[in-house]
């Protein structure tokens, strides 16, 4: 087993960072800079998978003898692919789709160990069930903008996690990377998980 090289976190996202601290770990976090609106793909899963991949690559090319992780999460609802609102009222008018109903997150995992060349890709979902909130509450919970830059125009950890009465499937996946789908992947690529406890 080759021991643990430097774990790189590329991604912004506070939350996925937390979810890998909680679990043991400890990232580097470098930004990708990728520019999501590039990608046009219809099918939820192979988008975020995609977007994952371009995030990765961007950060692994600075990065010798690290094992780079990218992700990137969408909403799918009623066939269609959600990312990040961006405005308030895009916010809203999700909201008022998505209330009493249920959706699909995908989340898409690209690991690169740049040390020996090695990369592996995999995509994870779950089933989220929304509440039937009023338009009182969903005026409240976009005028606090957490919705607003985060795929499907809710959190699970934070105060979206009141609007959302249930999930079928991984929960870390739904706030941005699937902690047992890491640990298989890590696993597969010849690591073992708790040599990256920090």
């Amino acid at each position: 087993m080759p021991s643990a090289p430097p774990l790189v976190l590329a991604s912004a996202s506070p939350a996925r960072l937390k979810t890998l601290r909680a679990a043991g770990l400890d990232p580097e976090v470098v930004v990708s800079g990728v520019d999501e609106s590039t990608v046009e793909l219809t099918e939820p899963a192979e988008y975020a998978l995609k977007l994952a991949q371009l995030k990765a690559v961007a950060v692994a090319a600075d990065r010798p003898r690290s094992l780079v992780l990218g992700c990137d999460s969408v909403l799918e609802l009623d066939g269609e692919v959600l990312g990040k609102p961006h405005t308030a009222e895009e916010a809203t008018l999700r909201w008022q789709r998505m209330r009493g109903n249920a959706g699909v997150l995908h989340t898409g995992h690209c690991v690169i160990d740049t040390h020996r060349e090695v990369w592996l890709a995999r995509s994870a979902a779950t089933r989220v069930r929304f509440a039937e909130v009023s338009d009182e509450e969903i005026a409240a919970y976009v005028a606090t903008g957490e919705p607003l830059e985060v795929a499907g125009a809710f959190t699970l950890d934070g105060r979206g996690g009141a609007f959302v009465s249930g999930v079928t499937g991984d929960p870390h996946n739904v706030v941005g990377v699937s902690v047992p789908l890491l640990r298989l992947m890590l696993e597969e690529i010849g690591f073992v998980w708790t040599d990256f406890w920090s």
